[in-house]
């Protein structure tokens, strides 16, 4: 199912096809297919492992100054710094997933995303490794360490290339048991909200097919897809959350051609930007707030109307190293109320 941004970028709207290129309708300049063409069904990369995702490990970012990073999410978001070794911090979103905030290169100006985690069930390292080999990924034990005894995980690469580690239950989904007590060395950049992270919204996510990638992760992890879309489909991470998977469609007559600009293309072959749901939730009361502390609040409402009537509501803002973070009003109750906007037109 399944990062660096230009300044230009980082201060303008997230792209339209960002809400699906065939929303509009099919055989249309953005879809140049039927319906049938556009939602075809994709052979399986490879035949499903038969396991479950149960938990979020961890979202892994590179930033630039990672302790300016953290104190924002401290202070916006409400999350909890678990650890911080010099080189990254490790910080609580909630009871349900982990933020990794490591230093990234020095050529490096904006945060990006370079992995995430998840933790499956039934575990057995030893089956789990042959299960992965049997399917060509070439998993790399990463094992104990900082995250404790009995932690046992895998890293293995995506279609595109990105990192994802496969896990057991006993590394940061353990750790966030226990009470987040670490205190950052930095200063607050402004007062704290009242909000809490509730649900993962969904992962923005880039892909060179995306109906390989959802064929990919709902193979490889068993997520389940909610509906093709012709340049997207939305997935379901177990009760983890969800994601949007896009990108190019193998069925168009234009998949594969180069972009005029080549950066165009790789910048897009990400996880764009992530959307949080955050309680308590009031339109008017979030925008404020964000405006109050000096950050942009950008309205999204995925096509479906006025922000205050909208069944999907959230704003787009910038975190001190340029990533794109997006609010919602979304919980696990409500996971699916975005899609409505990125339905098709008949």
């Amino acid at each position: 199912m399944l990062c660096a941004l230009s300044t230009a970028f980082a201060l303008s709207a997230p792209p339209a096809a960002a809400q699906g290129r065939c929303q509009n309708g099919y055989n249309t300049p953005s879809c140049p297919m039927s319906k049938e063409v556009a939602t075809a069904a994709i052979k399986p990369v490879f035949a499903p492992t038969g396991w479950k995702t149960v938990a979020l490990e961890q979202i892994s970012f590179q930033v630039p100054d990672y302790r300016t990073e953290a104190a924002y999410y401290i202070a916006l978001m409400g999350w909890k710094l678990r650890s911080d070794d010099g080189r990254q911090a490790v910080l609580d979103i909630g009871d349900w997933g982990s933020a990794i905030l490591k230093a990234a290169p020095p050529e490096q100006k904006t945060a990006l995303v370079d992995g995430f985690g998840f933790a499956i069930e039934p575990w057995n390292a030893k089956n789990v490794a042959r299960e992965l080999r049997k399917r060509g990924l070439d998993p790399v034990a990463d094992n104990g360490g900082a995250r404790g005894k009995g932690f046992e995980s895998f890293h293995v690469k995506d279609p595109d290339g990105f990192d994802v580690q496969i896990c057991n239950s006993k590394g940061l989904v353990r750790a966030r048991k226990t009470p987040a007590t670490a205190q950052l060395a930095a200063a607050l950049p402004f007062e704290p909200t009242s909000w809490k992270t509730v649900w993962l919204d969904h992962f923005s996510f880039g892909a060179t097919n995306y109906k390989a990638s959802v064929s990919f992760y709902s193979n490889l992890l068993g997520w389940t897809g909610t509906f093709d879309e012709g340049s997207q489909d939305e997935v379901l991470m177990g009760d983890v959350g969800d994601a949007i998977i896009r990108g190019g469609n193998p069925n168009d007559p234009n998949f594969g051609n180069a972009p005029a600009n080549g950066r165009v293309r790789s910048r897009n072959l990400r996880i764009d930007h992530i959307s949080f749901g955050i309680q308590p939730w009031d339109a008017d009361a979030v925008k404020e707030a964000l405006v109050k502390r000096g950050l942009r609040a950008q309205e999204d409402t995925g096509n479906t109307g006025d922000i205050r009537q909208a069944k999907y509501q959230s704003y787009h803002t910038r975190t001190p190293n340029g990533y794109n973070l997006q609010i919602s009003l979304v919980t696990k109750a409500t996971r699916l109320i975005g899609s409505a906007g990125t339905k098709p037109a008949p």
